[in-house]
């Protein structure tokens, strides 16, 4: 998921779907002069804590609710939620695997995709071979040229810089804040991000869960359907499991159906999505998992049935809780043979000042 800036032209059909959605509820926020209601909480400026560089200090309240930092992790801290991986968390996550059964779990990358707005994806093999003859043994190959917003195509893992929030008053870099309150003034580049890149997240070996809400309804979810805590809860019970199989540092996975259009209806795909809204968002946050994954485009639901709120569950899991999000993930074959839980690998790649990765992902059983 991304932003989409006034200043940019109309999109075409692959995108305008979701440009109108972020037309509206701009309109909307503006006409109403409120924004993120839902998720403030008043904080008097003297709760502020002392210790904290000046441009941590100016904000106590932001329109997502009281100031979330410093991290749990400490205030210098880059990786989020990575940080359950190790030995403990691997060795939990390899007692999943019952038959060694590896299922791929991301979608092949290629130009006919589902993109968000403008973005692109683009792909040439320069010359024809790229290059050779050489040697007496005539050797030849070919490279590949690639121009996209790597991370943020496809199968995509949103990393920290992602999201954020405006916390102050419009276009204040020191108040754009980030996961720990990280002032864009402090990340912000035009050759990649200084802070809260890739290259800090560390590889994800983990115990994985499975949601199929498509298989409790009985079908595809239509665009713009929240899934709520009940609907989770209730997915996980006709799979035989309950929200205690939710462990800190687990990757939970949700599937709503939506991946079905993946190629064969864009413009649907691109119009909406079902998906999970605030209160699912908070539940998983507070189950401390590292990873929420969905087979739609954005993970929550659009529009939000609230007009005035835009992407608050990105906020809530990447921004507040440093809870990485992976996006566009094939959940199909899991499902059909019911796999509920499993081990979730996947190593993004280490794109100094990156903002995702893409990647494939595998689920072992």
């Amino acid at each position: 998921m991304a932003s989409s800036d006034d200043d940019k032209p109309d999109l075409d059909e692959k995108g305008s779907g979701r440009r109108s959605f972020l037309k509206g509820t701009a309109a909307a926020a503006a006409a109403g002069g409120v924004v993120m209601h839902e998720l403030s909480h008043a904080t008097p400026a003297a709760a502020l804590e002392e210790g904290f560089a000046p441009n941590r200090r100016k904000v106590a309240t932001t329109p997502i609710g009281d100031r979330w930092w410093p991290s749990k992790w400490g205030e210098d801290d880059q990786a989020g939620a990575a940080n359950h991986m190790g030995p403990a968390k691997t060795m939990e996550a390899v007692g999943r695997i019952k038959t060694g059964t590896v299922y791929p779990i991301g979608r092949t990358y290629e130009a006919g995709m589902p993109l968000f707005g403008s973005r692109v994806f683009g792909m040439r093999i320069p010359g024809a071979p790229t290059g050779g003859a050489f040697g007496r043994n005539k050797v030849i190959w070919n490279d590949e040229f690639l121009a996209t917003e790597i991370g943020q195509v496809g199968t995509q893992f949103d990393g920290l810089g992602h999201i954020g929030v405006e916390a102050g008053n419009v276009g204040d870099q020191t108040e754009r804040r980030f996961y720990n309150g990280v002032p864009l003034s402090e990340m912000a580049g035009p050759y990649g991000l200084s802070k809260l890149g890739m290259e800090h997240v560390k590889p994800f070996f983990t115990p994985g869960v499975l949601i199929d809400v498509k298989g409790l309804k009985g079908g595809m979810l239509d665009g713009g359907t929240e899934i709520t805590v009940a609907d989770l809860e209730a997915a996980l019970e006709a799979q035989g499991l309950s929200g205690d199989a939710i462990a800190p540092g687990d990757a939970v996975t949700i599937r709503t159906g939506w991946g079905d259009l993946w190629m064969e209806d864009n413009a649907r795909f691109n119009s909406g999505e079902p998906g999970i809204g605030v209160e699912a968002a908070e539940w998983l946050a507070e189950k401390d998992v590292c990873l929420v994954g969905a087979d739609c485009w954005g993970i929550e639901v659009v529009p939000n049935p609230d007009e005035n709120l835009a992407f608050p569950a990105h906020q809530i899991l990447l921004t507040r809780h440093g809870i990485y999000l992976h996006e566009n993930l094939n959940l199909d074959a899991l499902a059909e043979n019911q796999v509920w839980q499993f081990a979730y690998v996947f190593a993004p790649l280490p794109i100094k000042g990156a903002t995702g990765s893409p990647g494939a992902p595998i689920a072992v059983a």
